[in-house]
């Protein structure tokens, strides 16, 4: 089974946007061939997002908190005690991202042991793609479904 980290936009997508693309990723899912894990900062970061004007798709604090309820009963929970992490990393290991709001995508895959960080955003994509040494991909939705 993979075990996958996703970034906040790849959750809007599944739980506010009901994105099509994810479609495989969500089979994925409830077919056990893959597990997603979030740590507090990513859920944090999850929480605060949902709560943002997101113009027509903008949602009421009832809908905010049945996401963040869905978000829990898909994702497994993961700490960040740096002595839990595999591979013998801790997060001042990893390659550093340009966009620093971005990091905690990466220490979250780190300390899930994840195989894969999905993401559609462009500074980890290619952060994944600089021949870096990081012990998961980083890959887009449809790459990981």
């Amino acid at each position: 089974m993979r075990r996958l980290v996703l970034d906040t936009n790849v959750w809007l997508d599944w739980l506010v946007f009901d994105e099509p693309a994810l479609a495989p990723l969500k089979a994925a899912v409830l077919e056990r061939r893959a597990e997603i894990f979030i740590d507090a900062a990513c859920a944090e970061e999850l929480e605060r997002v949902l709560a943002y004007d997101l113009g027509k798709h903008s949602i009421d604090a009832a809908a905010q908190a049945g996401c963040l309820a869905e978000c829990r009963r898909i994702a497994r929970p993961v700490g960040s005690d740096p002595d839990s992490l595999g591979w013998g990393l801790t997060p001042n290991s990893l390659p550093r991202c340009t966009d620093p709001g971005d990091q905690m995508f990466l220490e979250a895959a780190l300390a899930a042991r994840a195989d894969c960080l999905v993401t559609k955003d462009r500074a980890l994509l290619d952060l994944g793609r600089g021949g870096r040494s990081i012990p998961f991909r980083i890959v887009t939705p449809d790459a990981a479904g």
